[in-house]
């Protein structure tokens, strides 16, 4: 049984994205929570921090691009671990999305498989003994 009361968070604008996520997610007894824009996660970590973050980078107003800026430069955020999802693919953006801290990158459309070793890899589990 699962002590770790944490959850996933997944920002995209895509509604179709999200529940994919979110099912792919619960399918793992992974926690989740879902925002459609950048505004709406910055709310949801506000009033609580998640254990790990799924991040697009093509929204609205507010990319994920500057979500992701904003995280790491507060020391309270920083560490959250975060795994851009997203249909950009280009060497240059990965090699700066890493060098502003994202922890990994899965192109659009998704290695399922992938995307779960990598978020089993971050997502800090506690079972009860």
């Amino acid at each position: 049984m699962k002590i770790n009361d944490d959850y996933i968070l997944i920002v995209d604008d895509s509604q179709t994205n999200n529940v994919l996520l979110e099912a792919v997610l619960a399918e793992e007894d992974y926690p989740t929570q879902t925002a459609m824009s950048a505004t709406e996660a910055w709310n949801l970590i506000y009033k609580q921090q998640p254990a790990l973050i799924l991040l697009d980078l093509l929204m609205p107003k507010i990319s994920g691009f500057h979500l992701l800026e904003r995280l790491k430069s507060k020391e309270i955020y920083g560490k959250i671990p975060v795994i851009i999802v997203s249909a950009l693919n280009d060497p240059d953006t990965i090699r700066v999305l890493k060098e502003m801290g994202a922890d990994d990158f899965f192109t659009k459309p998704l290695n399922i498989q992938g995307l779960l070793k990598r978020v089993a890899q971050l997502y800090p589990r506690q079972e009860t003994v």
